[in-house]
C-alpha cells in the first residue's frame, strides 16, 4: 500500500501544531470527543431531510476503550462517517476542516441553530502529542464500506478498504513510549481518563460511555467474597447546570454543584444566574462565596470563570471576564459566540468577550446591592471575607470604579456600634453637620481613643472607625459622599475646633515660640513641628501629620519589601489650657533637664494614643517612674 504525503507543509506545519499550538498534552481527549459529537450532530442534522441518514442514524453516543497491553485508546462514534474521499480531504489536509466545510453549507438560519465546534480541522492532530500513530475506521451512512486511514505522522499517511458493521468512526491513539520526561502511561487509566472527560468534555450533549471497574459480593455467609467485573457506564453529565431552566434547578443543587466544582465545603452566600440573548448570547451561572480559600491572598490564586463554548471547556479560569475586584466570584460562562483561536485553549481579544464581562461586572454588582438591602446577614458575611477587596478596588485604576463600589462599602459607626453604609452615615448626620468624619487605628479601641475622635463624639457627630490598612486610601479617593466632605479627625481644616478656640491656640503659641522650639529639639527630630492647639479639652496632646502621607499611610508602606519608605511629617500638637503643659511651661527656665523629659513623656502620650509604640518603650518607662517618685 502506497504512502500518501500530506498536501499542506507536512513535518513543519505538524510539529508546529504538536508542539507550539497546544501548550497542554491532556487536551487530546477533549479534541478527540468534540470531533466525536460534531460528527453525530453532522448525522442528526443531514437525517432531517435525508431518508438514507434517517435510517441509519441510532441514539448518539461516544465510547472509549483502552488497553493498557496494546497501550491504545479508542474513542468510537456513531455519527455520520466519512468515505475514502473524505478521508483524503479531512485529514489529509492537515488544518482543513469538515465542520468549517458543513457550516459554509448550512444558510444563516441553520447555522445559529446547528453550531459545530470544530473550526480549524487541527484538533484531530492534537493526539500526535501523545500518540506515535494514530488509526481511523470509519463508515460513512452513505456507503456499505468502510476504510481505514493510518498515520505515524509528518512521514505520510495510508488509506484502504476495511471492516466495520456499522456507520461512525473509530480513532485508535498508539501511545507513545514512555521517557524520563513524559510519562504517556498515565492515560492508560480508567480515573485519569475520566476525570479528563469530567474536566474537559463533562457537558458534551450526548452520552460518554466507557468501561468501569467496578466490586461486588457474590456467594453467602463464611463463602461471601468479593469479585471484580466491568461495566459500560455513562460518565459524563451531558446538561450542565446552568442551561437548565431555573425552575428545574434548585438553588440547594446549584449549591452542590458549587461546592463539587470549586472544591469549597461552605455554601455560597449566593448564586446568579444569566441567560442573555442579543448582540452575544450566553449563560452564565455565578457565585458569590461566603468564605476566601486558603490562597485567596497569594499569587498563586488564580481568579477567572470557567468558560465553555457548546460543552466543552475552553479555560478554566477565564481572567479577562472579571475585573480585579470582584476576583472572588466563581462560576461558569457558556457561549457559542466568541472567537477562538486554532488550539480552542485561548481567547482572541474581541469585543463578544468584552461585553460578557461588562455585563457580568453589573450583575454581580446588582446582586450584591440586593444582598445588602434584602439579606443584611449574608451581606455581613460576605463583606466579612470579601470586603477589603472591594476596597482595593475603589483605589485602584485611579479610582475608576469608586463611583459604582462605595455603596457596597461598610464602616464601624461609633454611634450604632455596627458597621454601616456611607449611604446610612449621611442620611443620620447631626443637625449642623457638614462632613463625614473617620478616624483610623490599627483597631476599634485604637481608633476610639484619637483625642480628635473623642471631640468629635462629643459634639454628638458620628465617626467611622476605620481599622483595614487600606481604609485612609479609599477615603482619600473618595474625597466626598453624597455632597459631603470626607474628612479625618486629625485633618487640619475638620471644623471640629471653634474659631474661638483656634485664635486663642494660635496667640498662645506665639507667646510660646521659645518653648516650642526647645520641646522640638529635646525630641531630637522626632517630630518635624511643635504647636498649640485648642479644643483639645481633657488631652494633653496630640499626634498630628502634615503634607500627603498620614500616619496609616506610613504603616501601610512601612509594610512593603525594601527600604526608604515614605514617612509622615510629624506634628506634636499640645493643649495650652492642659495641666502637663502648664508643669513644662514652669520649669523650662529653672529646670530644662526635667522639661526636657516632661516634653518625651508627652511625645509618648501622643505616639500610644496614635497607636504608635515609643521607639524606646524601657525609657519613656523610666521617664515615667522617675517623674512620679
Amino acid at each position: 500500500m502506497r504512502k500518501k504525503l500530506f498536501k499542506s507543509e507536512s513535518k513543519r506545519l505538524l510539529d508546529l501544531m504538536i508542539n507550539s499550538i497546544y501548550t497542554n498534552k491532556e487536551i487530546f481527549l477533549r479534541e478527540i470527543i468534540s470531533n466525536a459529537s460534531d460528527a453525530i450532530d453532522k448525522l442528526h442534522y443531514i437525517s432531517l431531510t435525508d431518508e438514507n441518514a434517517r435510517s441509519k442514524r441510532e441514539n448518539g453516543e461516544i465510547n472509549i476503550t483502552f488497553d493498557k497491553d496494546a497501550r491504545t485508546i479508542t474513542v468510537s462514534d456513531n455519527g455520520l462517517g466519512m468515505t475514502a474521499d473524505e478521508l483524503e480531504e479531512n485529514l489529509g489536509t492537515i488544518a482543513k476542516s469538515g465542520s468549517l466545510k458543513f457550516k459554509e453549507e448550512m444558510d444563516k438560519k441553520d447555522r445559529d441553530e446547528n453550531d459545530i465546534i470544530g473550526q480549524f480541522g487541527v484538533g484531530f492532530y492534537s493526539a500526535f502529542m501523545v500518540a506515535d500513530e494514530l488509526t481511523v475506521i470509519s463508515r460513512s451512512y452513505k456507503e456499505d464500506t468502510a476504510y481505514i486511514w493510518k498515520s505515524e505522522g509528518a512521514s505520510g499517511y495510508t488509506i484502504a478498504e476495511a471492516e466495520k458493521d456499522t456507520v461512525g468512526t473509530d480513532i485508535i491513539m498508539h501511545l507513545k513510549t514512555d521517557t524520563d520526561n513524559e510519562n504517556y502511561s498515565e492515560y492508560l487509566n480508567e480515573y485519569r481518563l475520566k476525570n479528563l472527560i469530567k474536566t474537559y468534555s463533562d457537558y458534551i450533549r450526548h452520552p460518554i460511555k466507557m468501561p468501569v471497574e467496578k466490586r461486588r459480593e457474590v456467594g453467602e455467609g463464611e463463602d461471601k467474597t468479593y469479585e471484580t467485573y466491568t461495566e459500560i457506564e455513562t460518565v459524563n453529565s451531558m446538561v450542565p447546570i446552568w442551561q437548565r431552566p431555573k425552575k428545574d434547578a434548585s438553588d440547594e443543587e446549584c449549591f452542590a454543584f458549587y461546592k463539587d466544582k470549586f472544591h469549597d465545603y461552605t455554601d455560597p452566600v449566593s448564586v446568579v444566574r444569566i441567560n442573555a440573548d442579543g448582540l452575544v448570547s450566553y449563560k452564565a451561572m455565578l457565585f458569590i462565596p461566603a468564605k476566601a480559600p486558603f490562597d485567596y491572598f497569594t499569587k498563586e490564586y488564580k481568579k477567572g470563570l470557567a468558560l465553555y463554548s457548546n460543552g466543552v471547556m475552553i479555560m478554566e479560569s477565564c481572567e479577562d471576564l472579571l475585573p480585579e475586584h470582584l476576583r472572588f466570584v466563581k462560576g461558569v460562562v457558556d457561549t457559542n459566540d466568541l472567537s477562538l483561536n486554532i488550539s480552542r485553549e485561548m481567547l482572541q481579544q474581541s469585543h463578544e468577550l468584552k461585553a460578557i464581562a461588562t455585563n457580568i461586572e453589573k450583575k454581580i454588582k446588582a446582586e450584591l446591592k440586593r444582598l445588602l438591602e434584602k439579606e443584611t446577614d449574608k451581606y455581613l458575611t460576605f463583606f466579612a471575607a470579601f470586603g477589603i477587596q472591594l476596597k482595593y478596588g475603589v483605589v485602584s485604576d485611579y479610582g475608576i470604579n469608586k463611583d459604582s463600589l462605595m455603596d457596597l462599602l461598610l464602616f464601624y459607626s461609633a454611634k450604632n456600634e455596627k458597621l454601616i453604609t456611607l449611604k446610612e452615615y449621611s442620611e443620620n448626620m447631626a443637625e449642623g453637620q457638614e462632613n463625614i468624619y473617620y478616624s483610623c487605628g490599627d483597631s476599634i479601641s485604637a481608633a476610639k481613643g484619637i483625642p480628635a475622635a473623642v471631640i468629635a463624639r462629643d459634639k454628638d457627630y458620628d465617626v467611622l472607625y476605620l481599622t483595614d490598612e487600606v481604609d485612609e486610601f479609599v477615603m482619600k479617593t473618595l474625597m466626598t459622599y453624597n455632597e459631603k466632605k470626607i474628612v479625618s479627625v486629625l485633618d487640619e481644616d475638620n471644623g471640629l475646633v471653634s474659631e474661638d478656640d483656634r485664635k486663642k491656640a494660635e496667640e498662645q503659641a506665639k507667646d510660646s515660640e521659645e518653648l516650642l522650639t526647645f520641646i522640638k529639639e529635646a525630641l531630637e527630630g522626632a517630630v518635624s513641628e511643635v504647636t498649640l492647639v485648642g479644643g483639645l479639652k481633657d488631652f494633653a496632646v496630640s499626634l498630628n501629620t502634615k503634607g500627603g502621607i498620614t500616619l496609616e499611610m506610613e504603616k501601610y508602606f512601612a509594610q512593603m519589601p525594601g527600604e526608604n519608605h515614605p514617612r509622615a511629617e510629624r506634628v506634636l500638637e499640645l493643649n495650652p489650657e492642659h495641666s502637663a503643659f502648664k508643669a513644662m511651661k514652669n520649669c523650662y527656665k529653672d529646670e530644662p533637664e526635667k522639661a526636657k523629659k516632661y516634653a518625651k513623656i508627652l511625645h509618648g502620650e501622643a505616639l500610644l494614643s496614635a497607636g504608635l509604640m515609643p521607639e524606646d518603650p524601657f525609657d519613656f518607662c523610666n521617664l515615667v517612674s522617675e517623674l512620679l517618685s
